[in-house]
This record gives structure tokens, C-alpha cells and sequence, in this order.
């Protein structure tokens, strides 16, 4: 896989994504996000591909923000299809993916970066990293998902709170707040996220895939508790479940195949 802006690599079927625009702070401008579509679909079909760990050049950001130039003239219609084809291609895309998502934050995660982070299914911060919403100060408002999963990780008056304000908030305080799972040193930020999903890979395939479409079920659905008993019936009907029943009873390790 060849891209301009990004750089992607699958190492033990763990796919690691860079976005790889250092120089201006790794911003998502419409060729970074085009990339990223094709990046995350390619994820999500091909079944080498275990976990995703997506992560920014350098160690100044994650992801600091959109490019601002490319939409500073847009008009209502165009600012709602800008959200619109964001939303669905990359940021829903990542979140509803079948393969884990882990954005290991190396810096400034900021508007469409921190976005880019609460799509993914877990998030790991080195330890010198700040986060915000800062749109508001464009006279903007988070236009990726950001007003929801926010609400959805640290509560209504929280979110209300860091995106009126447009404060930025340090890693310790992401993680005390529930914004983040992990702080680590920057050194070990691709260590810990490698770590996780190496406990992923040991797990049922589509046991895993099931349970994140369960969870975010809860706070996507009508009634997420449907989902996680349709989800649990068609767990019994997979080979890895038979597989993990059988190595229980005889302890032995599972050989899952994700069938």
C-alpha cells in the first residue's frame, strides 16, 4: 500500500498506520482523509489484518486539527457534506469496523485529531500529549462525531464544558476522565498499543467482532440489548466457538481461525 500522506505497514496481522504530514502537525486535509478511507477499508477486508494501531508522525501530534484553508470559504451546504463524507467514510468507518482500532497519541490531539482518536475503539496517550475541541474559537463546532462521542466517553456536562471553553486537557487529566484508557512514557506508546492487541489476537475472531458491534450497540441503537443477544445466538453457530468449548474442556490453548 502506497500513500503520500500516510504510511501503513502489516507487522504480525497487526496493521500500524501513520499519518505522516509532521510538518504541518500531521492536519487532515482532503488527500489525508481519502487515504485513510482506503486504508481503513483495506482493514477492514482483508482478513490478515487482526488490529488496527493508527498513530502520527513525530512526537509534537497526533493528529492537531484539520486543514483549515481547504474549507475557510465552504457554505452551509458545503460544510454538511464536508461532516457528511468525513463521518461516513473514515470516522464511522473506523468506529463500526469489525478489527479493533487503538490511536496511540503521540502529541496534540486536537479538533479533527481528537476526533480521529475517539473513533477508534481505544485509546493510548503518551504521557506529554494535550487534547481539546478547539472549533468553537472558529466560530465552529466539531463537525466529525465529536459533540457525540465525546458526550458518550465523559458524560454531557463534561463534554459541554471542554468544547464550549476549547480548553485543552493533558493526558493525566484525559485519563482520569475516562478519555483515554492508557498514559505511557512516548516510548512505549506503540509498545503498549502493540501489547493490547496482541491479547486481542489470541481471542475468537468473530467473537471479538461481535462484541464491538454489541458495544457500540449501547450507545447507538434503540435497544443495543438486541443486538448483543442476536450477536451472542450467532456466536454458537462458529467454529471458534466449538474450538474454544473444546480446548476448555480438554485445557488446551484455542486455535481460533475466525470461522
Amino acid at each position: 500500500m502506497a500513500y503520500q500522506n500516510l504510511i501503513s505497514e502489516i507487522k504480525e496481522n497487526i496493521l500500524y498506520i501513520t499519518i505522516n504530514r509532521e510538518k504541518a502537525l500531521n492536519a487532515l486535509n482532503r488527500d489525508t482523509l481519502t487515504e485513510l478511507a482506503d486504508v481503513i477499508a483495506f482493514a477492514n477486508e482483508n482478513a490478515d489484518v487482526r488490529g488496527v494501531i493508527l498513530t502520527g508522525a513525530g512526537e509534537k501530534a497526533f493528529v492537531a486539527g484539520a486543514d483549515i484553508k481547504e474549507f475557510s470559504d465552504y457554505n452551509a451546504e458545503q460544510g454538511e457534506e464536508l461532516a457528511r463524507n468525513g463521518q461516513h467514510h473514515v470516522f464511522n468507518a473506523i468506529e463500526r469496523s469489525s478489527k479493533p482500532f487503538i490511536a496511540a497519541i503521540n502529541g496534540f490531539a486536537l479538533g479533527g485529531g481528537l476526533e480521529l482518536a475517539m473513533a477508534c475503539h481505544m485509546r493510548i496517550a503518551a504521557s506529554h500529549a494535550k487534547l481539546g475541541l478547539p472549533e468553537v474559537t472558529l466560530g465552529l463546532i466539531p463537525g466529525y462525531g465529536g459533540t457525540q462521542r465525546l458526550t458518550q466517553l465523559v458524560g454531557k456536562g463534561k463534554a459541554i464544558e471542554l468544547i464550549t471553553t476549547a480548553g485543552m486537557i493533558s493526558a493525566e487529566e484525559a485519563l482520569k476522565i475516562g478519555l483515554v484508557n492508557h498514559t505511557v512514557s512516548q516510548e512505549d506508546l506503540i509498545i503498549k498499543a502493540t501489547e493490547i492487541l496482541n491479547l486481542v489476537k489470541q481471542r475468537a475472531p468473530l467473537a471479538v467482532s461481535a462484541a464491538i458491534k454489541s458495544v457500540n450497540a449501547a450507545v447507538n441503537e434503540v435497544n443495543g440489548y438486541d443486538v448483543e443477544i442476536s450477536e451472542f445466538g450467532k456466536c454458537f453457530e462458529t467454529e471458534d466457538f466449538k474450538e474454544g468449548v473444546s480446548a476448555f474442556i480438554n485445557k488446551r490453548k484455542s486455535l481460533f481461525k475466525g470461522r
